[in-house]
């Protein structure tokens, strides 16, 4: 293979890539729990130089019933509120997924913070339920009334669309650092489909190794149930960590 070949291709391995072409997100199907938690363990998990303003975390679980290039997955995870230099938007906590190709591409193109784990979102008599397991263990379980109440299309699409804010780091081979960026992306195209709103609980139990109770739930604040098609914009470096100085 030339070298102008080679250039051409952006994933690994060279003749099998785990991932290829756009994605577009028909039916993605969330539940969302948005929570009051401790603010100093949210110090601890932030970085600078997102802001925290109200300790407010969001938890949720996504279906998606169909996703070009990937098919259909679920993923679940956390979505902690920041602002960045006045900007309000959502620091991406942690992302746990049942689809390794979904996986290594948020990972390797962008830079969610993706790892493999078995979420799930059904429907249990009157309640919608949505649970994440890691490995063979509990690590969240998520109860909201089923479709109580309308919500605002509108009001699901701004709770949706909100900027999006990342970190990326990419080791060297010598143990030092090539990449380390906060980035910004924010979905697009989107076409809010149905919402409701419903009393709901949230329970998360302790996993050295998937720490969402790190980040206690002290109060429910809001549930959303949302029903959309939308695609992700590509990510844009906001601060660079090896080139800016220190805050």
């Amino acid at each position: 293979m030339r070298i102008e070949d080679v250039r051409r291709n952006l994933t690994t391995p060279l003749t099998g890539p785990a991932y290829a072409g756009t994605h577009r997100f028909t039916d993605r199907e969330y539940l969302n729990i948005v929570y009051r938690t401790d603010r100093d363990a949210l110090r601890a998990v932030v970085p600078e130089p997102l802001e925290i303003g109200e300790p407010l975390v969001r938890f949720e679980i996504m279906k998606m019933g169909d996703v070009t290039g990937f098919g259909p997955y679920t993923e679940g995870g956390q979505a902690i509120q920041v602002s960045h230099e006045g900007e309000q938007g959502e620091y991406l906590h942690a992302m746990y997924l049942d689809n390794f190709p979904a996986t290594a591409a948020g990972r390797e193109t962008s830079a969610y913070p993706k790892v493999i784990g078995a979420p799930r979102l059904y429907v249990d008599g009157a309640a919608l339920v949505g649970t994440l397991d890691f490995g063979s263990i509990r690590v969240a379980t998520a109860t909201m009334g089923y479709q109580h109440q309308p919500l605002d299309l509108a009001v699901a699409k701004d709770e949706i669309t909100v900027p999006t804010f990342m970190l990326k780091s990419v080791p060297g081979y010598r143990g030092d650092l090539r990449i380390q960026e906060l980035v910004r992306t924010q979905i697009t195209d989107v076409v809010v489909k149905s919402a409701y709103t419903s009393p709901a609980r949230l329970q998360l139990f302790a996993h050295v190794l998937a720490p969402l109770a790190d980040l206690p739930v002290l109060e429910i604040v809001s549930a959303s149930h949302i029903l959309t098609d939308l695609t992700l914009a590509p990510v844009e470096p906001v601060f660079d960590y090896l080139k800016e100085k220190t805050l």
